[in-house]
């Protein structure tokens, strides 16, 4: 039997079968079934029942592109046909490879020349630790080994990139995080800075990192990683003076600054990456997702000139993967990343998209008695679920509203996450300012369902 003729019923029992899911409690999704994704085009996806869903999430956080581009398609069979694969160890390289490197060169911030391939987010930020610590051992000071990250950021989920991200509950499974590993609270101005404006708030939360610093020696640490905007964290955005400041931190303690990128970069802000909307110069930054907007698994690390220097200098980086810049997912990524720049998709986030998402979502969602702390830049936007708008009170248990709200927004064909008890949203960047309108629409009659089942259990 092919695919194409089984039911939904088979598919589900198939997948409950055989199938382990990621961050799934099994045993409960097996009860439940899942729902069969089958085609997508645009923004929309289609499940086995022929259900027209609107994304909210460009996948996760990545399809910037949107589905349905038949030319990244055709570039994938040119390739396969032509170099279906060959490694980029012992001396070789191939032109896929080379000619994304260079393009990758232009859209990035001036002095990050050189790049280094990975398979995904995740494995980028492993690859940046290694290179971070191999960096001050050719620098002559192997003890500054400890990285500093933020309390609910995420960096993926191997070893190194759950340890280093602030998620407690993937700490407890594994014996989290491994030595040299230290947080910091993060930057979110609605729950720590009542009592400052968020311009103080920012400065204040970056000082955080100055006083972990001091406590553990700045001789000791290695470098600071943070997302310009936490994602899966709940999008928490950091007051315009926290970024300046966080730089001037580790500027004047000598440890590297990285931004994880993996979220926000390749035009989700806006610009082509969070660095350039918060105006910041990070060391080193880790990207993934956008580079092919999900059409095929690659991530890169970006390292500074100097740092480039430094680890080149130092002979032999003994690091790598199988399918570091694989051929076809570097032809593939090299056809998105030049249609985002040449059809204009970024420049239209940042000046049309971007401005009429914020003040559309912040118009539906600032009329609801709990929804707060509505925020957003380019095309990236959060609310959060509150019990009382006028105290800032969050809810009991959480991450239960979250879910309930967002199995709701399930339910009318809209994805939008709930992290905790935020309600976040990233669509793909193609979309129309008329689909901006439709999903708001819809997203707004999920709220108004929330709140009233609240008021039936007597939460609100």
């Amino acid at each position: 039997m092919t695919q194409q003729q089984r039911s939904t019923a088979q598919w589900r029992e198939l997948d409950a079968a055989h199938h382990l899911h990621p961050f799934t409690d099994t045993a409960s999704l097996n009860e439940q079934g899942v729902r069969m994704i089958t085609h997508a085009d645009g923004i929309y996806l289609w499940d086995s029942e022929g259900n027209k869903i609107t994304d909210g999430m460009a996948g996760l956080w990545c399809v910037n592109i949107g589905y349905g581009r038949k030319d990244l398609s055709e570039v994938a069979k040119r390739q396969m046909d032509e170099l279906a694969y060959y490694n980029t160890f012992f001396k070789t390289s191939h032109p896929a490879v080379v000619e994304l490197s260079h393009l990758l060169a232009q859209v990035a911030p001036a002095g990050f020349d050189h790049v280094f391939y990975t398979n995904s987010g995740s494995e980028s930020v492993d690859t940046m630790i290694r290179m971070v610590r191999r960096y001050w051992d050719v620098k002559g000071k192997p003890q500054k080994k400890t990285l500093i990250g933020r309390w609910n950021g995420y960096h993926g989920s191997t070893i190194g990139g759950a340890s280093l991200g602030g998620m407690t509950y993937m700490h407890e499974q594994g014996e989290l995080p491994i030595p040299g590993i230290a947080h910091i609270e993060q930057p979110w101005y609605y729950k720590h800075g009542k009592d400052m404006t968020p311009e103080e708030f920012g400065v204040a939360a970056a000082r955080w990192l100055e006083d972990k610093i001091l406590e553990i020696g700045a001789d000791k640490v290695a470098a600071f990683v943070g997302e310009p905007i936490q994602g899966a964290g709940g999008v928490i955005i950091p007051p315009s003076t926290y970024w300046p400041e966080i730089e001037r931190i580790c500027r004047k303690y000598d440890i590297l600054l990285v931004a994880d990128e993996v979220i926000c970069g390749f035009g989700r802000t806006g610009e082509w990456f969070g660095q350039q909307h918060f105006g910041f110069k990070p060391d080193i930054f880790t990207t993934a997702k956008g580079l092919s907007s999900g059409y095929l698994p690659i991530g890169a690390v970006f390292v500074g000139n100097d740092v480039a220097a430094t680890i080149a200098a130092g002979g032999d980086f003994n690091h790598g993967f199988t399918y570091s810049g694989h051929p076809v997912a570097a032809a593939v990524a090299h056809a998105n990343v030049k249609a985002l720049r040449d059809e204009g998709i970024v420049q239209r986030v940042k000046e049309e998209t971007g401005p009429y998402m914020q003040q559309r979502w912040r118009e539906t969602f600032g009329q609801f008695e709990h929804v707060d702390d509505v925020r957003g830049v380019g095309l990236i936007q959060a609310f959060t679920l509150v019990k009382n708008k006028a105290t800032r009170e969050l809810f009991d248990n959480w991450g239960e509203m979250g879910t309930m709200c967002r199995d709701i927004f399930f339910g009318n064909n809209l994805i939008m996450r709930a992290c905790g008890d935020h309600m976040v949203s990233a669509p793909p960047l193609v979309i129309t300012k008329a689909e901006i309108d439709t999903m708001l629409g819809t997203a707004a009659r999920s709220v108004e369902t929330f709140e009233k089942k609240l008021r039936e259990r007597g939460l609100a």
